[in-house]
Order: C-alpha cells, then structure tokens, then sequence
C-alpha cells in the first residue's frame, strides 16, 4: 500500500504539473489575443470588411451598448434596446494593431451620420467605438480628431466613443452573411448606398493612414472577398492564385523582365521576391534564387501531377506562386520557379510611394 500510495502521489504530480504548463501556455496565447468592437450600422457590412485581415482572429456579428440581455435581432431592430448592431474583432496585436482596425473603421462607414448608416437609420444603426481600456480610448479620439481635421468631410465627425459592454452574438443566419448570401448582400450593400459612398470618398487614398499614432511602415496585408477577388483579378490571375494553374511559359508579363524592383503579391501586395535575386533559368518563367523574407512564402508538398513536388504560396493571401526546385545556382541552390499572373512588379523608383521604401537598402549595397 506505501509504494501504490507513493506512485499515485508522483502521477498526481506530474498530472498537475503538467496542467499548470498547459493552462501557463494557454494563458499566454490568450494574452496575445486583443478585442476590439466596433458599431458601424448594418453588421454584415462591418463584418466583411474585418473579416479577410491578415492578424484578425474571428470576427462576430452581434449587439452592445444596451441593457436588455439576450436580446434578438428583432428586439434589437426596433431600437428600443438601447443596443446596437456592431461586431467583435479578436486580433493578434503582434500582426495587426488596433490603429489599423480604426483606420479600417473609418474608411468602411459615414463617420458624419448622426442617424443611423446610409439606409439603416435609428439608433440601432449609430456608428460606435467600444473601447476596452484607455489606451483603445486615446487612440480613438486621436483617430476621431485626427480625420475632423483631415477635412475629407464637410460635416462634423460624430462617431460615439464608449466604454466596452457586454456583447451578445448574434442569430447563426446572421454570422458570415456576406459569404452565406452573398448575390442579397452585394445588392443590399449597393442599395444603402454605402458602396457607392466609400467608393467615391476614398479613391485613391485607401491606404491614407487616419490614426496619428501609429508605426508608419504597418502595412497590412490580406486576402480580399472572393467576390472582390473576381473583380480585381484577370481571369488567369484568378486562375493561377486561386485555383493553382499554371501560365504558359515565355508568353507572361515578367518573364524576362529585367527592371530593378520589387515582386509582391498580387493578391495581398505582400513583398516576395527582389529583382536582384531573379535569373534566366531558361523556363519561360519568372526565376529567382530566393525570397525577400522566408517568412513571406508556405511550402506544401504537391503530388497532383503523379510526382512529387513542393508548391509555393504566399503567407498572407494564400495565393498559389508556383514551385521550388533544387537545381538552381549557388549559393543557395533554389529555383523559386512563379507564374507571372501571381505577381505584381513594383519598379525600384515607385517602391517608396507605394510603399516599399524599407527594401530600397537591398539595391544600395
């Protein structure tokens, strides 16, 4: 009996010991993860927009800033709750910050609507910052003043800035409308107005940082709704990003381009390949011996056509690049072999107006 006790007592240590690794661990992954919430109207709206952000987490439709608990969607539409709609943003602060999701915020609604959002009026459909301690505060009225100030707009900003309240998922049929019914949205979303409104306030200055407080090389890099994919890809583009095909070689843009710049994504303009790192591999396609960042590429091995291959993507879009094979030049020995219709080039005079100063330091060596 002593030595059965003295066993259960060192498995009941280990049990626990284990457990308290386990829940240091979790304890730690859930530090990492940030909430922001925000009510900009209708929330399918504000949902898509959050939704494809690389470093947004998940993304829940729901209602906040009431006082009835539990309440439903039809409660919530007659605007005597006291709620309402927004969404819930859970976010890694290591790859987005939340001065971007206010950027964000303010480039996806009327900030001078103090009714309600374009079609949606009450105050069910006033736009809110939620904010969940001071430091979200203070950058939310920065941001707030900071676009008053701008004087994109001739009417006052009037966007509500709140202390955070418990918030309320809302019904199932209403979590990813935008994908579930997606032919209802885009004419609802063209029919309030708010399309159409954001198309003309923002052209040419969607990447216009608002929030003054802020690292000014963020750069965030995310993979598009598919409908907007289809609209701002060529059909091979779609093709080859999305639906892993291959080009033909030596009738492709990049081919034998043989320009200084930079090679992004065309998906998600995330930075992938150097002109200085590209070679003739006498393929018919673009070639390079590396990637800017290793960071920025996913290997996965690709068995489809019988032999066994590894395939290239990239990390934040996901866009099908090509693949890689050991028979390039030394030093490294790699073949980065990628389509052209998976890239965009960026020539060395225009990276720093469209935003790839930082790489310039590659071409002064």
């Amino acid at each position: 009996m002593r030595c059965s006790n003295s066993l259960l007592r060192f498995f009941l240590l280990v049990i626990v010991t284990a457990m308290g690794v386990f829940m240091t661990k979790a304890s730690f992954a859930q530090n990492e993860q940030h909430i922001a919430t925000f009510a900009g109207g209708c929330f399918w709206c504000t949902e898509q927009a959050f939704k494809e952000l690389a470093g947004v987490i998940t993304v829940t439709s729901g209602y906040t800033g009431g006082s009835k608990a539990n309440p439903s969607y039809e409660e919530v539409s007659s605007g005597r709750t006291g709620h309402r709609e927004a969404i819930e943003v859970v976010f890694d602060p290591t790859r987005i910050s939340y001065a971007q999701l206010l950027d964000l915020f303010f480039k996806s609604i009327d900030p001078t609507d103090a009714g309600g959002q374009f079609a949606d009026q009450g105050s069910q459909y006033r736009s809110a910052i939620f904010y969940h301690n001071e430091e979200q505060k203070n950058l939310a009225e920065a941001t707030k003043k900071s676009l008053q100030e701008a004087k994109i707009f001739s009417k006052p900003i009037v966007v509500d800035i709140l202390p955070a309240q418990k918030f309320y998922r809302a019904e199932d049929y209403h979590q990813d409308y935008y994908k579930k019914n997606a032919t209802h949205y885009q004419a609802y979303k063209k029919g309030s107005g708010r399309e159409d409104f954001l198309k003309k306030t923002w052209a040419g200055r969607e990447d216009v940082p608002i929030c003054p407080i802020r690292p000014k090389a963020q750069k965030v890099y995310a993979k598009p709704a598919v409908e907007e994919l289809k609209k701002k890809l060529s059909p091979e583009q779609y093709q080859v990003t999305q639906e892993c095909g291959t080009e033909a070689p030596f009738a492709n843009a990049y081919w034998d381009n043989k320009k200084p710049g930079i090679y992004v994504d065309v998906v998600s303009g995330e930075p992938l390949f150097l002109s200085l790192d590209k070679f003739d591999s006498g393929t018919g396609w673009p070639s390079f011996t590396k990637p800017i960042d290793p960071a920025n590429v996913v290997e996965k091995k690709d068995t489809s056509l019988g032999v066994v291959r590894t395939e290239v993507r990239s990390k934040q879009g996901d866009s099908h690049l090509g693949h890689v094979f050991e028979d390039g030049p030394q030093p490294s020995g790699l073949r980065f072999c990628i389509n052209s219709a998976a890239l965009r080039f960026i020539p060395k005079e225009e990276m720093e107006k469209e935003g790839y100063g930082q790489y310039l330091k590659y071409f002064q060596k």
